[in-house]
């Protein structure tokens, strides 16, 4: 098994639709009163996906094990936020790999293939937010270099 990442194409929106729509499901899973679903996130995620491709500043990168799509990332970049106090930065926000493919170093090829992508752009820093309870992902983006620095709480 052999583990490719290459920038999304507009073939690739079905698979990774698909995924999108689990990643929208588990973190409803995590917190539904935070995260919210809609009855067909795949359509939205392809829609919003399919409009990004074009654009300059976005990263979509998508795995293949054995010409199919295991996982995907999407980020980007992101202007300074005052109310965040960030600088300019490069932004993750999404990574996604198929449980078929996990624990195979899917989610760290994508990783690095979306943070090179991200610095070839600009970016001096990269953020990401991780669900709480996604420990196992945590874990990941620590091993990359990634440190805690913020905590999300929500009320209601």
């Amino acid at each position: 098994m052999s583990t490719i990442t290459r920038a999304m194409r507009t073939a690739d929106l079905g698979p990774v639709s698909k995924l999108a729509g689990q990643l929208v499901r588990q973190h409803h899973g995590f917190d539904a009163k935070r995260f919210f679903v809609t009855d067909d996130p795949e359509s939205g995620y392809r829609w919003w996906l399919g409009q990004q491709l074009d654009d300059a500043d976005t990263v979509l990168v998508v795995a293949e094990v054995d010409s199919e799509v295991a996982g995907y990332l999407y980020g980007g970049l992101e202007d300074r936020d005052w109310a965040r106090l960030l600088d300019a930065h490069g932004a993750i926000h999404d990574i996604f790999v198929d449980a078929r493919f996990r624990r195979r170093g899917v989610a760290s090829a994508l990783m690095r293939a979306g943070m090179q992508a991200l610095q070839d752009k600009g970016a001096k820093q990269i953020v990401l937010s991780s669900a709480t309870p996604n420990a196992e992902a945590q874990a990941l983006f620590e091993k990359l270099g990634f440190r805690r620095t913020m905590v999300e709480m929500t009320h209601g």
